[in-house]
């Protein structure tokens, strides 16, 4: 019993470990905020803005805050595919296009999963928040996101 709660453990670590010599990427941080309903709801964020970044995104976390986030920041709109491949917590991801408003919400990513999940329309950004936080906050498809890179915040 106890050889198979260790078998257990060391294949749920494998798969959420990094590969062996990788080098995890370092972000900067900022902060946006998301015009809703319900008024600005503000998230300090980490940028993914090289391919490697964006590449490793939010693998490997073990949590994150619930004013957290990261947002994935490409040079131009264009279609957008995530997945949650090494990823362990639940992730809503909200598709931007290049006015700041919000395309498309994904909600509640399955950590693990390998299923393709896509932007629907060309995206400049894809904004990551705890799974749930979306619906919490009532964050809908066309609230605008005001942050610079969309001219729409200082």
């Amino acid at each position: 019993m106890i050889g198979r709660i260790f078998a257990a453990a060391a294949l749920a670590l494998a798969l959420v470990a990094p590969a062996v010599g990788a080098q995890l990427q370092a972000f900067e941080r900022d902060q946006l905020a998301i015009e809703t309903v319900g008024g600005a709801q503000q998230f300090a964020v980490e940028l993914a803005v090289t391919s490697e970044q964006r590449a490793q995104g939010l693998m490997y976390r073990q949590r994150m805050a619930a004013d957290a986030g990261m947002l994935f920041l490409y040079p131009a709109a264009r279609p957008v595919s995530m997945w949650m491949k090494n990823t362990v917590i639940p992730l809503d991801m909200l598709f931007i296009g290049d006015d700041g408003r919000i395309l498309h919400i994904a909600e509640r990513a399955i950590p693990g999963s390998t299923a393709t999940i896509s932007s629907m329309q060309p995206a400049r950004a894809v904004l990551e928040l705890n799974g749930g936080t979306a619906a919490r906050l009532k964050i809908q498809v066309g609230d605008r996101v005001l942050y610079r890179t969309f001219g729409t915040a200082d």
